[in-house]
C-alpha cells in the first residue's frame, strides 16, 4: 500500500471515527483494506447527506450520484460531487475525506470483485437509510421535529444504517478467514444484523436531544402518543420524566440486540483474537454508554453530553485484552456491565 493510501486509511479514518478505528486497527491485516474502505465510503455518504450548508434537494441529488457510482449505471459525476461538497464542508477531516473520494474509488476498483460487490451492496443499503432520513424528516430549518411512525419503521431504519453492516461483516470475514468456514452463514448474518441494530440504537438514545434539534425524532410516534407526548414536547428538557418509560423500554430492546451481538462474538474461534476484540470492543463500550443513558436525568438537554471518557475506553480495551481468550471471563465482564443498566 502506497504512502498516500496509508494516509487515507490511517490518518483520515482515525480522525473521522475514534471507536471504529480501534476495531479496524485490530482486525487481521487482510481485512483492514476492504473494511476500512467500506467505512470511509459510508462516512463520505454521511457527510454528503448531513452537510447543512447546502439545500436538501442538493444533498439528495449528490447522494444519488454517489450511489450511481456504485451501480455503475450513472454518468460518473463523482468529481462534481467532490467539488460541490468540499466547498461548504467546514469540518477539516470530513472535507479531506470528500476531497479524496476519487482516490477511494480508485482503490475500490483494485479490490477483488467479490469484495467490491460486498462493499457496493453495503453502501447502497446504508445510503437507503440516509435517503430515509432526508425524505422523512423536515430538516433543521423547519424548526420542529417529526417522528418515525412505528416501531417497525424504527427497526427498518436501524437495519438500513447499521444492521446491514453485520451482514457485510459476516460475509467478508467468512470469505477471508478459513477458520470461519464452519459457521452457518444465514444464522450468523441474522446475529450480525442484531449486533448492528443494537449499536445504532445506542447512538439514537445517546444523541436524542441533538437529533430533535435538527428535526429528527427516532422515538416512534405511536409510543409517544401512548404517553400523551408529541415530538415537539421533547424539545423541553423537563419532558424527560414523562418519556423515561419509553427510553427504558427501548434500552431493553437495545440490550436484546446486544445479547445476539455477544453470541456472535463468542462464536468467533478463540484463535481469531483480533476479530474477537474487534467485535467485543464496540459492545463493551456501548454498554458503558447505555449505562450513562440509563442514569441520565438530562437526556433531553442539548447542553448535556452522554459520552464515556477516553481513559474509560482505554480501560475497557486493556481489560478485554486480558480476558479475550476465555469465554467465561469475557462474558462475566459483559454481564457485569449489562447488569448496571438493568438496575437503573
Amino acid at each position: 500500500m502506497g504512502k498516500g493510501n496509508s494516509d487515507l486509511f490511517k490518518e483520515i479514518l482515525k480522525r473521522v471515527s475514534r471507536t471504529f478505528y480501534l476495531s479496524l486497527n485490530v482486525l487481521p491485516k487482510d481485512l483492514r483494506r476492504p473494511v476500512g474502505l467500506a467505512y470511509l465510503f459510508a462516512r463520505a455518504a454521511d457527510t454528503i447527506a448531513d452537510t447543512r450548508l447546502v439545500s436538501l434537494e442538493t444533498r439528495l441529488e449528490y447522494l444519488e450520484l454517489f450511489r450511481a457510482e456504485f451501480r455503475g449505471n450513472g454518468p460518473h459525476r463523482i468529481r462534481e460531487v467532490k467539488e460541490a461538497m468540499t466547498g461548504p464542508q467546514k469540518i477539516p477531516e470530513e472535507r479531506e475525506l470528500v476531497a479524496r473520494l476519487e482516490e477511494c474509488f480508485a482503490i475500490y476498483r483494485t479490490l477483488d470483485p467479490a469484495d467490491r460487490e460486498r462493499i457496493r451492496d453495503l453502501i447502497l443499503t446504508i445510503t437507503q437509510g440516509m435517503l430515509m432520513d432526508l425524505t422523512t424528516f423536515p430538516g433543521e430549518e423547519e424548526g420542529y421535529p417529526i417522528a418515525l411512525k412505528t416501531r417497525d419503521d424504527l427497526d427498518r431504519y436501524t437495519y438500513f444504517v447499521a444492521g446491514c453492516v453485520g451482514e457485510f461483516w459476516t460475509e467478508i470475514h467468512m470469505a477471508h478467514r478459513p477458520s470461519l468456514r464452519g459457521w452457518d452463514m444465514a444464522e450468523m448474518k441474522k446475529r450480525g444484523v442484531r449486533f448492528g441494530k443494537g449499536l445504532q440504537m445506542t447512538n439514537i438514545l445517546r444523541d436524542l436531544s441533538r437529533d430533535l434539534r435538527i428535526g429528527r425524532c427516532y422515538l416512534p410516534q405511536e409510543d409517544l402518543e401512548g404517553l400523551g407526548l408529541t415530538p415537539a414536547d421533547l424539545l423541553d428538557p423537563q419532558a424527560i420524566a414523562r418519556v423515561k418509560p419509553l427510553v427504558q423500554d427501548l434500552l431493553q430492546v437495545t440490550l436484546a440486540h446486544y445479547r445476539e451481538g455477544w453470541d456472535y462474538t463468542l462464536a468467533i474461534p478463540r484463535r481469531e483474537i483480533r476479530m474477537r476484540l474487534a467485535c467485543a470492543w464496540p459492545l463493551l463500550i456501548g454498554l458503558k454508554t447505555l449505562a450513562l443513558v440509563a442514569q441520565s436525568k438530562n437526556l433531553l438537554d442539548p447542553a448535556a453530553t452522554v459520552k464515556i471518557s477516553r481513559p474509560e475506553v482505554y480501560r475497557i480495551l486493556l481489560r478485554s485484552l486480558a480476558l479475550v481468550g476465555s469465554n467465561r471471563s469475557l462474558t462475566g465482564y459483559y454481564q457485569a456491565l449489562s447488569e448496571r443498566i438493568a438496575l437503573r
